[in-house]
């Protein structure tokens, strides 16, 4: 499960971002970029997060470590924006934190070389999670000292938002043309025949479990938390086998 933590201190909203995160200070004494559950794309983006975030990591690809953090609306108070003061107050209980990467810059193909086999690694990944927000206008993607990192994942598993129709979209290829690191030559069979055989039923399990159950409740369609969890694994798990074939775009 993730660690719980809660919000000690709203520092200031980072307007980067579509959804308006914040960065934070929690109990622990860390400093968390927050996404809160009031933003506009509500609780899926949050559960993306997490899953995207957890997978990736047992892949062995760097992302921030993932936290839930408790807000107590009583925060708002003190925040003069009144945009940034409702979202506060429509966020009261389970958000989630993801470690901020202090001295980090954004990503810059003229000024940082990625290699074959990582940027393999990455289009990869981003095509098994269908993410549609890596693209070299917005690569979603920091540098600290000479390391690459992940971030926002909330624009994957398109699927989540269409249960209905979730296997059909699951099954549509990548367009990786416009992906930040496409112009890198990835290694793209080399990332499949690497990373695929993991992504196994129980590493998806796993994953899936640190989905915060609040998350997860009153989803229609689905009669527990548990038959959700397994409604995101499954197309990852088919997904893992094939997607290195339908990845297009890229040479």
């Amino acid at each position: 499960m993730l660690k719980e933590l809660t919000a000690t201190r709203f520092v200031t909203p980072l307007r980067e971002g579509g959804s308006l995160p914040g960065l934070v200070e929690a109990d622990d004494r860390g400093t968390y970029v927050m996404k809160f559950t009031g933003a506009g794309q509500g609780r899926k983006t949050l559960v993306a997060e997490v899953v995207c975030g957890g997978l990736a990591r047992r892949l062995g690809l760097r992302v921030p470590d993932l936290v839930t953090l408790d807000l107590d609306p009583v925060l708002s108070l003190g925040e003069p924006d009144q945009e940034v003061q409702e979202l506060l107050k429509r966020s009261g209980g389970t958000n989630l934190g993801m470690g901020f990467l202090s001295r980090a810059l954004g990503f810059d193909p003229l000024a940082f070389e990625v290699s074959p086999e990582e940027a393999g690694r990455v289009v990869w990944f981003d095509a098994l999670v269908n993410n549609v927000d890596r693209s070299w206008r917005n690569p979603n993607l920091l540098v600290r000292d000479g390391d690459l990192w992940l971030i926002d994942h909330g624009a994957t598993m398109i699927w989540h938002h269409n249960w209905s129709g979730a296997r059909a979209l699951a099954d549509r290829a990548y367009d990786a043309s416009d992906h930040a690191l496409a112009p890198f030559a990835p290694d793209v069979a080399s990332a499949a025949a690497e990373l695929a055989p993991r992504v196994t039923e129980d590493l998806l399990a796993e994953v899936t479990a640190e989905i915060p159950e609040v998350w997860l409740a009153d989803e229609p369609g689905f009669e527990s938390a548990d038959a959700l969890r397994r409604a995101y694994a499954e197309p990852l798990l088919t997904r893992a086998a094939v997607v290195h074939d339908r990845i297009e775009g890229i040479k």
